[in-house]
């Protein structure tokens, strides 16, 4: 029998934190984030890590817990989760992961995905060697034209996501898009009910963004990334160093756009995101909850009643 495990989703500044929360106090629950930012050590107010009181004493599990000099990638969240969510379960409690990024629940959930011992690495390089000599807009220019449903999910600057995708191609003669139908045809590890918090009238989620945003910097992102960056925990290049925040916070930082650039930039850059997640999130046989309605925003209790009414 598989393990039952209750999934909630949704973009950015959702409520996620606030309902998993209150989800878990319900269903004699646990949280397992499912942020691909969170699980870093010193970075709480960028990525919205929750405190102590948004918590509610309720048990949360992959938060804060690697060094941001160390690069995590989806295969490793999934090594991470696996373990934490069987413990849960053999304690009699419900696992619940909480988070916005898709690719690692995907991971999670999906069994039969492409694996790295099918790849190769000379067709990688091949596709490195034409974005070091054409530039990622050549690249991500034949992903447009190989997989265009891939690309609407994959961001031209993410140039690892980009090769992948092509790499499947020219590996499998098969898109990614097609393998992905195939893995999600193929079942999944657990008994998984997905949730997905979304809303009817998309400037309500902007404005939260904004306000989100305006948050972050009044409880001192700018000190958080200054600490880091004298640590030396944001080198270059690493994944922590590019989460949204974090690199315009950087610039501004480094003399290279100014404050207000850099927050309006945040608070762009998180919509954007914002966009993308609801498009990768609405693929999902799952059910989905709306934050808003004709009399403005939910509350979470209510929203909590419709959820466990669902599942």
């Amino acid at each position: 029998m598989k393990t039952r495990l209750l999934c909630l989703v949704g973009p950015t500044a959702s409520g996620k934190t606030a309902l998993g929360a209150e989800l878990a106090l319900r269903l004699s629950g646990e949280i397992v984030s499912c942020d691909s930012m969170q699980i870093y050590r010193g970075m709480k107010i960028g990525t919205a890590a929750p405190d102590d009181e948004e918590m509610r004493g309720v048990p949360h599990h992959l938060i804060g817990f690697r060094d941001p000099r160390e690069n995590f990638s989806a295969a490793d969240y999934v090594a991470s989760a696996i373990p934490v969510i069987a413990d849960i379960a053999a304690r009699g409690k419900l696992p619940i992961t909480v988070g916005g990024t898709g690719l690692y629940l995907d991971s999670l959930l999906r069994i039969g995905e492409f694996p790295d011992s099918c790849g190769d690495p000379a067709v990688r390089e091949e596709l490195l060697e034409i974005e070091r000599r054409e530039g990622r807009d050549a690249l991500y220019g034949m992903l447009v034209e190989a997989d265009p449903e891939a690309a609407l999910k994959i961001h031209k600057n993410n140039v690892k996501r980009v090769v992948r995708a092509l790499e499947i191609i020219k590996t499998t003669g098969k898109t990614k898009t097609e393998v992905d139908r195939e893995a999600i045809a193929a079942g999944s590890r657990y008994d998984a009910d997905i949730v997905l918090l979304d809303f009817r009238n998309r400037q309500t989620l902007y404005d939260r963004i904004g306000r989100r945003t305006e948050k972050m910097i009044a409880d001192g992102l700018e000190d958080e990334v200054r600490r880091l960056l004298a640590d030396g925990a944001l080198p270059d290049g690493s994944t922590a160093a590019q989460a949204i925040g974090y690199r315009e916070m950087i610039s501004y930082i480094r003399g290279e756009i100014t404050r207000d650039e850099a927050i309006g930039l945040i608070a762009k850059n998180t919509r954007n995101y914002a966009k993308r997640q609801l498009t990768w999130f609405r693929r999902y046989e799952g059910r989905t909850v709306y934050v808003d309605d004709g009399g403005g925003i939910r509350s979470v209790s209510d929203l909590a009643d419709e959820v466990t009414d669902k599942i």
